[in-house]
């Protein structure tokens, strides 16, 4: 007799998940994998520049537990007259800035998968540190196998990215 109680107590909340249309599933996370930057623009006073060069490189890997990582880079930039990494030029150091950024932290997604905001734990441009973005401030849409990354800069620049997912 305990063990028919034991049986059908146990079974009230599969029975229950099944009247409600079966348990329920977190969303498909969207963003989640890696994504190759195939171009970016930079938008300001009514030039369009290209802040990575005319041959951009660059990944932006979002993990399933809500890590991402982003390195962005000019494949083009030149190359330092020394090859002791810190051991460049204050213009060599500038450039290398100025085309490059490197920066991590986690992520969430909302109900329906998609991205709905950022934290970043760590960059190589340190006014990022610590920075929360929402939508508001960024924004990821993901359309079939391309992701596109757009934000304002606080100088007013809108940046425009364009990833590929890597299969």
């Amino acid at each position: 007799m305990r063990a028919a109680v034991l049986a059908a107590l146990l079974a009230l909340p599969v029975l229950a998940a099944a009247e409600a249309g079966g348990p329920t599933q977190a969303p498909r996370n969207e963003i989640a994998g890696t994504w190759r930057m195939v171009s970016a623009t930079l938008e300001q006073d009514g030039r369009i520049e290209r802040p990575y060069g005319q041959r951009p490189g660059g990944l932006l890997v979002f993990t399933e537990d809500m890590h991402f990582v982003e390195v962005l880079t000019d494949r083009d930039a030149p190359r330092f007259a020394s090859d002791a990494r810190g051991g460049g030029s204050d213009a060599e150091n500038r450039r290398a800035m100025a085309t490059s950024i490197g920066f991590y932290g986690t992520y969430t997604v909302d109900a329906q998968g998609r991205f709905s905001g950022n934290r970043v734990e760590g960059a190589t441009f340190p006014n990022w540190v610590d920075a929360v973005r929402t939508t508001q401030q960024l924004q990821l849409t993901v359309e079939g196998d391309r992701l596109l990354e757009q934000f304002v800069r606080p100088d007013g620049g809108r940046v425009r990215a364009e990833f590929v997912r890597v299969r």
